[in-house]
């Protein structure tokens, strides 16, 4: 039977697996902390909207910067596995610092190293599933691990919840429950994960990033970092998502349940739609994620009673479903196989800048003119984006 006839998940490698569920264990591990920190930043640390929305996108930026990088690295040394293992392991030896954090500046310092881990491990890791997978189930590949994360990115907060009803809303213990897992992901990355043999290791180590090489990457993608640059200023930090369940009136124990929703809906979309990016054009395919961004973007600002929230933020969910593994997808078929860290990199700075300035934005908009601004100001980006794809298309799938 031809490969891409077949059931992907009987063709799809262990290492795939593997990763997925290293994703899972730290998702689990992270989530348990960041589906509460807006609440704990805002509660007890007595911050407002604008500090989240700083501390937020610096955060995510951050990890996004640090990926071009590592993704760097790993082409120039022909190695993967190592850098992996090390992001991973500095996420989880960052978990403590939350639980002990007294302001919020060692909270700062606690959230910007947590993404340095993870943009030291996001490029190869993302060029590793690349590596891995084969050509016609690499958009499956890239949405089982994208699942697997994201399973693991409801059972955190889910877990919270159930610790904080336990604990009486004892943030810091949760924080310190949260250690565990981040250690188990650690662990089965090193016995589980081999490097693949099949990838060629240049003989001469040369700086990938240069002005040929860069030309190299080609216009295609260079439409794809165009494109997920404006993509992101659509898409500020789910921080706000939390900030909005609070507003519903939702009690601050079951708040971590919004996130639970979404990458419930994020983890049951993400494999679907793609091994459908496997089959179809990308382009209908992104238009359709940001359309339903936008009505997300809509039901969030309209109203903010609790039953609409969980709805805008199911369909955020299906957004993210539709879009995440598409874009990654994107990059490996349009990057050279030997500049696919560096290809990763480069497209995750221009979305770590993009995220910064959505996410800032979204704080100053929602201090300045309240909730429904910010949610109404991510519509409109996305109608801009929308028009973008229509009228500059990529001449490609």
């Amino acid at each position: 039977m031809d490969i891409s006839q077949s059931p992907s998940f009987r063709r799809m490698p262990s290492g795939i697996w593997i990763l997925g569920f290293v994703s899972l264990l730290m998702d689990v591990s992270s989530e348990m902390i960041h589906s509460l920190l807006p609440l704990f930043m805002v509660s007890t640390l007595g911050a407002g909207a604008i500090a989240v929305g700083l501390v937020e996108g610096l955060a995510e930026s951050l990890a996004l910067v640090v990926k071009i990088f590592s993704g760097t690295l790993s082409d120039y040394l022909g190695k993967r596995k190592a850098l992996v293992v090390i992001g991973y392991g500095l996420g989880a030896l960052t978990k403590p610092l939350f639980a002990m954090a007294p302001d919020i500046g060692l909270l700062l310092a606690a959230r910007l190293l947590d993404r340095v881990g993870k943009g030291v491990r996001g490029a190869p890791r993302d060029a590793l599933v690349a590596d891995i997978a084969p050509a016609p189930l690499r958009g499956a590949a890239f949405g089982l691990r994208q699942s697997l994360d994201t399973v693991g990115a409801f059972l955190g907060p889910l877990f919270a919840v159930g610790l904080m009803l336990l604990w009486a809303d004892d943030f810091r213990a949760v924080f310190w429950v949260a250690v565990v897992p981040g250690i188990m992901a650690v662990a089965l990355l090193l016995v589980g994960l081999r490097e693949p043999a099949s990838r060629p290791t240049p003989t001469q180590k040369t700086n990938p990033i240069t002005r040929i090489n860069l030309r190299r990457l080609g216009p295609d993608y260079w439409w794809v970092v165009g494109m997920g640059f404006v993509f992101t200023l659509a898409r500020f930090s789910e921080a706000f998502l939390v900030l909005r369940a609070q507003q519903s009136g939702i009690p601050i124990a079951l708040i971590p349940l919004v996130m639970v929703a979404m990458n419930a809906v994020y983890a049951a979309t993400a494999y679907p739609f793609g091994r459908l990016s496997d089959r179809m054009h990308h382009r209908p395919l992104l238009t359709a994620g940001l359309m339903v961004l936008i009505a997300a973007d809509l039901v969030l600002a309209i109203q903010s009673h609790w039953s609409l929230v969980l709805v805008g933020v199911a369909l955020w969910g299906i957004h993210m479903g539709m879009t995440q593994g598409l874009l990654a997808t994107m990059v490996a078929n349009t990057a050279p196989v030997d500049l696919r860290g560096t290809a990763y990199g480069c497209f995750n700075l221009a979305c770590g800048l993009s995220l910064l300035i959505a996410s800032v934005v979204a704080g100053v908009l929602w201090d300045q003119f309240g909730a429904a601004a910010t949610f109404y100001a991510g519509a409109l980006v996305c109608g801009v984006v929308i028009a973008g794809i229509a009228l500059f298309p990529l001449n490609r799938k």
